[in-house]
C-alpha cells in the first residue's frame, strides 16, 4: 500500500490498517492536508479489503488532537462547516468504510477530533484521556450532522453538557455511557486494542461489514424536515455572520478568553 503520507503513517498487518496521526508540532489538528492523509490511507486499506482500521495518536501523546484547524475556518461570513468541510468528509469516511475503524485514544481530545473518534465504530482509550467539544468556547456554530453524530453516540443529557459547557470531561464519563467500550492504563492500551482488532479480523468481513450498514442505517433512520433543516441553517447563518463568532477566532490566535456579547 502507498506509505509516503505527509502527516500520517500507515501500514497493514494481519489484515488489520494502522493510521498514526503525525504532525505533534500542531498537535494533530485536522487541517486539511491531515485529513487528505488518513481518507487517503483508509482508500488504500479499503482496496486492500482491510478487516479492521486502528486510528490513534503516537504513542504517549499527550494531545490526541487539537480538533480543528482554527487557522482554517473562514471568517470572511462564510458558514465554516459545510457538507464539503473536510471533517465532514472524513467522518463520511469513516462512516462507509466497510470495515470497522477503531479509535485508539491517548492524551486528550478537543472539538471535531471529539466528533473524528465518536464516528469511529469502537473507542478504546488511556484512562487519562479526557474529551472536550469546544464549539461553544470559539463561538462556531456547528452543523446538524455533526450535532446528530454527538447526540447519536452520547445520548442527550452527556451532549448537552459537553456542547453547553465546552469543558473536558474524563473518560470514567464516555466509559458509564458506553461511548468508549474500554478505558485501560496507558501502558496495556496498544495491547487491549490489537486484541480488539484481531478478534474481529478472525470474523466473516462480509458479516462484519453488513452489520456496520445496518447499524449506520438504523442510527440515522429519522429525518428532519425541510422547514425545520431550513429554520436551523438560518439560526447558524446568524452565527456566522455575528460579531461573537468573529470574537471567538480573534480570541484564539491572541490567547485569551473571548468576551462574547451575544451578537
Amino acid at each position: 500500500m502507498k506509505t509516503d503520507y505527509t502527516l500520517v503513517d500507515a501500514s497493514v498487518a494481519n489484515s488489520i490498517g494502522l493510521i498514526t496521526l503525525n504532525n505533534p508540532q500542531k498537535h494533530n489538528a485536522l487541517s486539511r492536508d491531515l485529513i487528505h492523509d488518513i481518507c487517503a490511507a483508509l482508500e488504500s486499506m479499503r482496496s486492500e479489503e482491510v478487516r479492521v482500521v486502528i486510528l490513534r495518536a503516537p504513542a504517549g501523546a499527550k494531545v490526541f488532537s487539537a480538533g480543528h484547524d482554527i487557522r482554517e475556518l473562514p471568517t470572511n461570513g462564510r458558514d465554516p462547516l459545510t457538507y464539503n468541510d473536510p471533517l465532514r468528509l472524513l467522518v463520511r469516511t469513516i462512516e462507509h468504510f466497510p470495515s470497522p475503524v477503531i479509535a485508539m485514544v491517548e492524551g486528550s481530545v478537543w472539538g471535531g477530533a471529539c466528533e473524528l473518534v465518536m464516528s469511529c465504530d469502537l473507542i478504546i482509550a488511556g484512562e487519562d484521556s479526557t474529551f472536550a467539544i469546544t464549539t461553544a468556547k470559539l463561538g462556531v456554530p456547528y452543523n446538524i450532522s455533526g450535532i446528530q453524530n454527538f447526540l447519536n453516540t452520547g445520548g442527550m443529557p452527556l451532549c448537552k453538557e459537553m456542547l453547553f459547557t465546552a469543558q473536558p470531561l474524563g473518560v470514567e464519563r464516555l466509559l458509564e455511557r458506553g461511548i468508549v467500550s474500554h478505558a485501560v492504563p496507558r501502558e496495556k492500551l496498544e495491547a487491549v486494542t490489537l486484541d480488539l482488532a484481531g478478534k474481529i479480523a478472525k470474523n466473516s468481513p462480509l458479516v462484519v461489514s453488513l452489520l456496520k450498514e445496518e447499524l449506520r442505517l438504523l442510527s440515522i433512520s429519522h429525518n428532519l424536515g425541510p422547514e425545520t433543516f431550513e429554520r436551523v441553517q438560518s439560526m447558524r447563518r446568524q452565527i456566522y455572520d455575528s460579531a461573537d463568532y468573529q470574537e471567538g477566532i480573534r480570541s484564539f490566535f491572541e490567547r485569551r478568553a473571548p468576551q462574547f456579547q451575544g451578537r
